[in-house]
Order: structure tokens, then C-alpha cells, then sequence
């Protein structure tokens, strides 16, 4: 694993985790502005075609408490560390979706499994939070049940129970049953001015780039000397995504998404911006940003 950091870091890090990997059609990532539902869902996309991404999850570490932002896929997605369409269909409760996107997370590589090679369990985790509810996102809330609180914006939730949502895209079987803290806007920054400072002092803020759902956020990551890292879900998928301004495929308002990618490639190139990243980058490696 890289260590990437600077002499004066100031208890600030952000550890890159690999947590699996998921098969698209290359239209979900980079389908761009013309890109239709259907195109971006890749239900008829041949498999020769699809493309393999990483699911990537994020442990911050901060003066304040341990986060993770996202949470990979389950166990239960491949309970032998390979493809089970059984297993993946039984864990997203849904057909649909093991045809939109094809789920793998080899043996030992579950954020809890991660955490435990590193003296750390789902106990030790003071705040789970994912940008969106989308079942890449959100399949190992359960791994991470005993974790001190699980954050997801009330908008979100919104979004992601009403019909027809819920019946195509979400399940709310996936967080069931689980303790969620909903939370509410208490800020104004970011592109919709809607936004959650986790702590009150602006080092953790969770700031809503709605577009592919309506309640997806970034994590924003800020040091006593200005200095972030931000990590903004499927706002992107690569860094590519806000370098050349190409949506995905699959969106809710593909105005609010672009009005959205916009303000993640200005805070990308803010000369303060240590490093931005996405969910599914393919670029992304395991290494600690230190900072």
C-alpha cells in the first residue's frame, strides 16, 4: 500500500480500500449527456463489452473519530470470493439489478475483513456514512451494523423509497432493520446549497451533488491549513468524468449532474484540493493520504 502525506500532516488521513469489483456497460460511467436509461443501465450491453471498476471505500481519519465513507460490496454478494449470480441475486434481492451490474469481492477484501488485518472492527468505526444509496454503496451496511452511527441524508432516503424507485433501483432490505441517523441540511455549501458539517468546524462536510440520485453527497476533508480531500461517489467515475465533463449514463437530472460535475472539477482544481477522487476510478489504488 502507498503512503502518500506531508511533513506537517495534521491527524488527517484517508486510507483507500478496494472492496470488490463491479461489470457495467461502459454507458453507466461515460454514457455522457445523450446517453438514455436503457443505455446506461447496460441490460442488453453484451459481456464482452462491460467493464470490470473497482467499488472503493474510504476510511477518514480525523482528529474528531474514524469514518468510512461507502461500504464495498458484502459477503454475502460472493461467499467464496468469486461470482455467484445466486448469492449476488439472493444479496441485492433483486434479478434487475445482478443484470445492471455484476458484483465480485475476493476472499479477505470486505471493509470489515480490511479493518480486522488492521487491529480495527466495525466497533472502532465512529461514523458510517454513504454518498448515495445505491446497492454498490450500501451492500455492506450490515458488515458494519456495530459501527457508533450510520449516516444518510434524509433527502436520500427520500428519494430512494419513493415509487418507483424503490421498486427498480433500490431495496430497502439492504438497511432494514439497521440504526440510521437521517440527517438534514445544516449548511449552504456546494452546488444545490445544501450541505452537513458533521462537527460543527468545517473539517467533515457532507455536501449534496445531486444528479444521479437527488441526495448524493461528496465528503469533504479539510485540515486546520485548508488543505482536502474530496471524494465524490458517483458524482464522477474517473477523473476523466470532470477533466473532459462527461455525465453517466444513469441520472435522475442530468442539468443538476452537470451543474454538479462542475463544481467537483472546481474544487478538484482549487490549488488547496490535495486529491479528489471517485468511487469507481479505475486509478485508484490502496494507499493512506496523509495530511
Amino acid at each position: 500500500m502507498d503512503n502518500i502525506g506531508t511533513d506537517n500532516a495534521k491527524g488527517f488521513s484517508v486510507q483507500v480500500m478496494q472492496a470488490g469489483k463491479v461489470c457495467v456497460s461502459p454507458s453507466l460511467p461515460f454514457g455522457g449527456d445523450d446517453a438514455s436509461l436503457l443505455r446506461g443501465s447496460g441490460i442488453f450491453t453484451p459481456k464482452a463489452k462491460r467493464l470490470w471498476l473497482p467499488v472503493c471505500s474510504f476510511l477518514v481519519t480525523t482528529p474528531k473519530g474514524r469514518i468510512i465513507v461507502d461500504t464495498g460490496w458484502d459477503r454475502s454478494m460472493s461467499p467464496h470470493g468469486v461470482i455467484d449470480r445466486k448469492a449476488q441475486i439472493r444479496s441485492l434481492d433483486s434479478w434487475l439489478l445482478y443484470k445492471v451490474n455484476q458484483g465480485v469481492v475476493a476472499a479477505g477484501m470486505t471493509v470489515p475483513e480490511q479493518l480486522g488485518r488492521q487491529g480495527l472492527s466495525p466497533e472502532d468505526i465512529d461514523y458510517v456514512v454513504v454518498t448515495h444509496l445505491d446497492c454498490d454503496h450500501t451492500n455492506g451496511l450490515r458488515g458494519l451494523a456495530a459501527a457508533k452511527h450510520i449516516m444518510v441524508a434524509a433527502q436520500e432516503m427520500q428519494y430512494a423509497t419513493a415509487f418507483p424507485n424503490n421498486l427498480v433501483r433500490f431495496r430497502k432490505k439492504w438497511w432494514e432493520g439497521l440504526d440510521i441517523d437521517l440527517y438534514t441540511w445544516n449548511d449552504t455549501n456546494g452546488p444545490a446549497h445544501h450541505s452537513y458539517d458533521l462537527f460543527g468546524d468545517g473539517s467533515v462536510q457532507f455536501i449534496n451533488i445531486p444528479g444521479h440520485t437527488d441526495g448524493q453527497i461528496a465528503v469533504k476533508v479539510t485540515n486546520s491549513d485548508g488543505k482536502f480531500v474530496l471524494l465524490f461517489g458517483d458524482g464522477g467515475y474517473s477523473s476523466k468524468s470532470w477533466e473532459e465533463m462527461i455525465t453517466s449514463g444513469i441520472s435522475t437530472d442530468k442539468s443538476a449532474q452537470k451543474h454538479s460535475l462542475q463544481w467537483i472539477r472546481d474544487q478538484s482544481l482549487n490549488p488547496d484540493c490535495i486529491k479528489s477522487m471517485a468511487c469507481h476510478d479505475p486509478d485508484n489504488k490502496p494507499q493512506v493520504i496523509a495530511f
